[in-house]
């Protein structure tokens, strides 16, 4: 019995010894790895409309690729891609996509200037797209040679509303409609929060149209208005959108009007730095959001 004693007295000092010099041991504890945050994208399609929001960043570095310059860095620490796509429809939907297939952002704001559609915007105002159009969609009705064109007599045409034609057969009817393009409505909400900071002029919710054209006729810029609801038109936002909704990234368009035909207001390209002071302080709120 003494015997039997004595070996369990030696077993059970093992194994303290043996958990005494476990815990003498160095050792090192890995977190669980957290994943890497996903960008915000921002877009002006000229220089005047990107670089100010690209020097607000640190750490840059730039690439490019096509007509398009990404300008990478952080924000108040939170990374931000500024894209200056170039101008028109093609040159933002070509960025867009390669954006997102690079860098992967967790939302993108195309803004920049416009011209406005509403008699009661002035140059300053800002419109938040709570939805965007193509506007140079359309199909014309058939007119005989001699006849003339009659651009307030078209029709839309919704490219996307079928895999068929959109001018002939049995798809084409369906076509004849207006595509918008709806601004996510987290990033809305964002941008109407912070619209009371903005000073140069009022912030309101509105329809961005877009197409390659610059429109000085009055009678066609007051149909688009009556007819598509249009309160602002440039060249890339609906392009932008489209890409977007169909890689999945939330959305918004931020336009300010550099001009408005409807009432005088001339052409000012300080409005330009004044988009993108606004758009910095949504941003600014979305990452302070995303820190909570």
């Amino acid at each position: 019995m003494r015997s039997l004693h004595v070996l369990l007295t030696l077993i059970v000092l093992s194994f303290g010894s043996t958990n005494t010099n476990a815990d003498s041991f160095r050792n090192v504890e890995i977190a669980t790895s957290q994943p890497a945050l996903q960008p915000v994208m921002i877009q002006g399609p000229m220089p005047i409309e990107a670089e100010f929001f690209a020097s607000l960043l640190k750490d840059v570095r730039i690439e490019k690729a096509g007509q398009a310059t990404f300008y990478l860095g952080r924000l108040n620490g939170y990374p931000i891609v500024v894209a200056q796509t170039g101008k028109g429809l093609e040159n933002t939907a070509a960025a867009t996509a390669v954006g997102i297939e690079r860098y992967h952002p967790m939302a993108i704001i195309n803004q920049g200037t416009s011209g406005g559609h509403d008699p009661t915007l002035h140059v300053g105002d800002i419109v938040l797209g709570k939805r965007s159009v193509n506007a140079s969609n359309f199909k014309t009705p058939f007119r005989d040679k001699g006849q003339g064109s009659a651009p307030l007599d078209w029709l839309p045409m919704d490219l996307l509303a079928s895999a068929g034609s959109a001018g002939e057969g049995d798809s084409a009817k369906d076509a004849e409609r207006i595509r918008y393009y709806l601004a996510d409505s987290e990033l809305l909400a964002i941008a109407n929060a912070v619209k009371a900071s903005y000073q140069r002029g009022k912030v309101v919710e509105g329809t961005i149209a877009s197409g390659n054209f610059w429109n000085n006729e009055l009678d066609r810029i007051a149909w688009l208005h009556d007819n598509f609801g249009t309160s602002t038109e440039e060249m890339e936002t609906a392009a932008a959108a489209q890409i977007a909704h169909s890689y999945g990234v939330p959305f918004l368009g931020v336009r300010v009007l550099s001009n408005n035909l409807t009432n005088g207001g001339h052409y000012d390209p300080s409005t330009a730095k004044d988009c993108q002071q606004f758009v910095q302080r949504v941003i600014e709120q979305l990452i302070k959001q995303n820190k909570r």
